[in-house]
């Protein structure tokens, strides 16, 4: 599932976002509202972790949550925050907002409270997917063959639940890579073994190769 961070401040926006790569999450980082709209436009998440005071203004989070909740953006929202009175967690949980975690927060928290809002918002959306002989619960994050669990790792299932998610379109092996290894210089090959991995773990019908990309390889 894709996570928007929208921090300003690196030392909490690194931690975040790694701690969220780290559990097979596809985090993405803005630390200003012209590169959140970026992220956002690019490919929606499935839950913003919103901060309150941006370079734009004070209140330049409750601003962006009002707008994408008027775009009609369905997704959780998490408000990270200094300002803990009462006054702003109710213009937050009014303007749209799920949940509010005041700073400083342990990360441990904010992984829970991740995990919580995903739930949530699987068990409106629907949190299993399924297609032919495969099987995925988007929210245990486990992928079953024939009725048979298979085992992979995070990155392997976070390979599979972007397909899962996109079941009718092919991504490019670099639109890959930037979901799954932003900024390394191996990433397409990476994600050329990791095809491969899924393939070999699933089926290798799981995964069709397209022209230009690589997408879901299974019937409706």
């Amino acid at each position: 599932m894709r996570i928007l961070v929208v921090e300003d401040e690196p030392d909490i926006a690194e931690p975040v976002t790694l701690l969220l790569s780290r559990e097979g999450y596809e985090a993405a980082w803005a630390p200003d509202l012209d590169s959140a709209w970026e992220e956002f436009l690019a490919a929606e998440p499935a839950l913003l972790v919103l901060d309150v005071m941006l370079p734009e203004g004070e209140d330049a989070g409750f601003t962006f949550a009002r707008q994408v909740r008027e775009g009609g953006y369905s997704g959780s929202i998490l408000f990270l925050t200094a300002r803990d009175s009462l006054e702003d967690r109710v213009a937050g949980l009014n303007l749209g907002g799920d949940d509010y975690l005041v700073k400083p927060f342990a990360l441990e928290e904010l992984l829970a409270r991740v995990r919580a809002l995903l739930r949530r918002g699987a068990q409106h959306k629907g949190d299993r997917f399924r297609r032919g002989d495969l099987a995925v619960d988007l929210v245990a994050r486990k992928a079953y063959w024939k009725g048979e669990e298979i085992g992979l790792t995070l990155k392997e299932f976070a390979l599979l639940e972007i397909l899962c998610l996109n079941p009718d379109r092919l991504f490019t092996p670099e639109e890959l890579a930037d979901r799954l290894f932003p900024g390394r210089d191996t990433a397409v090959r990476m994600v050329r073994i990791y095809i491969h991995r899924l393939r070999q773990k699933l089926a290798p019908e799981v995964v069709r190769t397209g022209a230009g990309g690589y997408g879901l390889g299974l019937p409706e």
